[in-house]
């Protein structure tokens, strides 16, 4: 197919890391932008990191509701190519752009009208709450880019060319990290600079990912941003993307209430230590994300070309390196969490908290890397709800763990140990899930 890589030949671990690679380039570049917002707001100290924080888990939660489009396409469009209809990648492509620029409009504008009540659940101070809702609506207004741009990695994902998302998100984040000082402190116009930082780096990344599909490296011949929706592509997007978009979406919802329950038992720095050490956490689960992407379009193209010895050989390969990442990971969060978390936040009771956040956590990520390792091999295959089923159902046990852990004495270190527990158990399931599947799917 004229612009796209075919994955079904040739060495599966140099393809594997020829896609894994630049997708976690492009991983770390999303979540840098948040990091480098944070690193910069925190000179204005603990208070200021609060009200962001608390904006970023409904960030999070938007880039959990533009997975719908960004999986869609890269299932959708990958399958296509590996059973060779180029006519279905061109409508597949038209189709998630349409509907990620229909759901952005909506999502943006609900926030930016009820900023003040959604805001208002975190039980932050009077003057944090009033910086997180303008800092929430300056974001809201583009929300937009941040679907469009998710959709056309997709795109870019499943047509095997990786690198150009991850050059394109690049021209973004250099853009945030020079914009950041100079809004922040030299315009001082303090956190609502750092949104807007963001808000002009979110829409040139667009911007080139437009010139790209249009005049630089046109996909498949070509085909429309916008068109009229037709059931069959909806529904199969719908299909793929819904069971991702809601688990990662009540995953942020989950979050939030456990940072208000960080708030109530520790104050502003319980929630500056979850918020801040999720953003440290991000590199992790950012890298193993990067390896299940690349997984997951691996799957696509070679299950749908039925080459299921070349699916158990990536998926093999995929896990092997995760693990060795999920062990380093817990050896860094458990002997130096503190020293990290000093990075972003210099201010000590802020970085002892976080400390000891990481280090709770830390004791997870073998598991972390497990279940995400699965994720992406259940996503090629076209079975995105069996992950959902098993983050739904443990990440909502959070809630309860936490409220109970919180009571027998712990503090907020029950928050801690509740987020880390369950993500054992979802590692573990997800793992025996496959095993017992293993069979009938492959």
């Amino acid at each position: 197919m004229q612009g796209t890589k075919n994955l079904t030949e040739g060495p599966i671990k140099k393809q594997l890391f020829n896609l894994a690679l630049p997708i976690m380039g492009t991983s770390f570049i999303q979540m840098a932008y948040s990091l480098t917002d944070m690193a910069w707001v925190g000179r204005l100290g603990s208070e200021a990191v609060a009200a962001i924080g608390a904006v970023g888990i409904l960030t999070w939660m938007t880039t959990s509701i533009s997975y719908l489009n960004k999986v869609g396409s890269e299932v959708s469009v990958a399958q296509s190519i590996g059973a060779r209809e180029e006519e279905d990648a061109r409508a597949f492509a038209s189709h998630n752009l349409t509907i990620a620029f229909i759901i952005s409009l909506s999502w943006g504008l609900l926030l930016f009208v009820l900023a003040n009540p959604v805001i208002g659940l975190f039980k932050l101070d009077t003057e944090i709450s009033a910086t997180a809702v303008s800092y929430l609506r300056i974001v809201a207004t583009g929300f937009p880019f941040v679907f469009l741009s998710a959709a056309c990695t997709g795109i870019y994902n499943a047509a095997g060319l990786s690198k150009i998302p991850f050059y394109v998100s690049g021209s973004g984040l250099v853009l945030n990290m020079l914009l950041d000082p100079l809004l922040i402190f030299v315009f001082q116009i303090g956190t609502d600079g750092a949104a807007c930082a963001t808000w002009l780096s979110e829409a040139t990344v667009l911007a080139i990912f437009i010139y790209y599909l249009k005049k630089k490296k046109r996909l498949f011949g070509g085909f429309p941003f916008l068109v009229r929706l037709q059931k069959r592509h909806s529904w199969r997007i719908f299909q793929l993307g819904l069971p991702v978009a809601l688990l990662n979406s009540l995953f942020a919802v989950i979050n939030l209430i456990m940072a208000r329950t960080a708030s109530v038992y520790g104050g502003h720095i319980g929630v500056t230590a979850m918020t801040a050490s999720g953003q440290i956490e991000a590199i992790a689960w950012n890298t193993s994300q990067g390896f299940s992407t690349a997984l997951s379009t691996f799957v696509a193209q070679n299950f749908a070309a039925r080459k299921k010895e070349r699916v158990l050989g990536a998926y093999h390969t995929t896990l092997k390196m995760t693990a060795l990442f999920g062990v380093f990971c817990t050896l860094l969060f458990v002997f130096y969490g503190s020293e990290l978390f000093s990075l972003i936040i210099p201010e000590k009771e802020a970085y002892e908290a976080g400390g000891i956040s990481l280090r709770i956590d830390g004791y997870s990520m073998l598991f972390m890397m497990l279940e995400i390792t699965m994720q992406g091999l259940f996503y090629g295959t076209g079975r995105t709800i069996p992950p959902a089923i098993i983050s739904i159902t443990f990440n909502s046990l959070r809630i309860p763990m936490a409220i109970g852990l919180t009571a027998m004495g712990l503090g907020v270190e029950g928050v801690w140990w509740a987020i880390s527990l369950s993500s054992m158990m979802k590692g573990i399931v997800a793992f025996a899930w496959f095993r017992i599947l293993q069979k009938k799917i492959l």
